[in-house]
């Protein structure tokens, strides 16, 4: 399976996704595989989104489509989403992050943590069973973000990795475009232009960590063993592995 970058990225998706009892999968409902080891199972990508956000405003509405390139059934999908901000300085508690999942018309929260790595990483679960997608289908998640008004004038990029957990693991299985957005805030001066939001990934640019070969060779289908040899990496790397590791006792 090609590999998810940045390593930072996937070591969040492991570690956020808390742990679930195995399953007994019904027929057609295992693993999510590509047909070979260069593409990811799901494409993902983000689009709708605002190119900025004024902080203590309103909820701005952007959608993550999960399409299945696949003949199987991928179920248990969930979605991990960081935001880097360009001034570090953007904290959990300061995006409002929610999502749609199709069967109830509230939302369910997204709750960030912060990585050694200063991202905020949140993954799709507040108890959610998880996406479904058919065969060569596409499932859209409706979005909504909002900056509280201590949010200073900013530059954010977000992206998400997809997860399918599997019991107390789980496969990396999508990587999504990078979206890129503002963030105003009237009561602080703003930083100079770095950029625009155009939802798109920059054809230039390189995966924040450069470790992405190195994850690969250690097997994406075990996560475990991915995460020991990316922690010793990663400075970020070795607190993600700790939690996880706390979490399965």
């Amino acid at each position: 399976m090609r590999p998810c970058t940045p390593v930072s990225l996937c070591l969040a998706a492991a570690a956020l996704l808390p742990a679930a009892p195995p399953a007994h999968a019904a027929p057609g409902l295992g693993a999510c595989a590509a047909p070979d080891d260069r593409r990811f199972p799901l494409t993902t990508r983000i689009h709708g989104g605002p190119d900025s956000y004024e902080a203590g405003g309103g909820y701005g509405v952007w959608y993550l489509d999960l399409t299945n390139t696949t003949t199987r059934t991928c179920a248990d999908i969930h979605p991990v989403v960081v935001l880097v901000d360009s001034r570090h300085a953007l904290t959990p508690a300061q995006p409002r992050l929610e999502f749609y999942d199709g069967t109830r018309p509230q939302p369910h929260p997204v709750h960030f943590e912060t990585t050694d790595e200063d991202e905020l990483v949140g993954a799709f679960d507040d108890g959610f069973p998880g996406f479904t997608v058919g065969p060569r289908k596409t499932v859209t998640v409706k979005v909504r973000l909002t900056l509280t008004s201590e949010a200073a004038p900013n530059e954010v990029t977000a992206d998400a990795a997809v997860v399918q957990r599997r019991g107390d693991d789980g496969d990396w299985v999508g990587q999504s475009n990078d979206y890129v957005f503002r963030i105003h805030n009237d009561a602080s001066p703003t930083p100079g232009p770095t950029g625009t939001g155009t939802g798109t990934t920059p054809p230039s640019r390189a995966p924040r960590l450069p470790f992405a070969d190195e994850l690969a060779r250690t097997g994406l289908g075990t996560p475990g063993a991915a995460l020991a040899a990316a922690a010793v990496l990663v400075t970020g790397g070795a607190l993600l592995l700790a939690r996880r590791q706390r979490r399965r006792r």
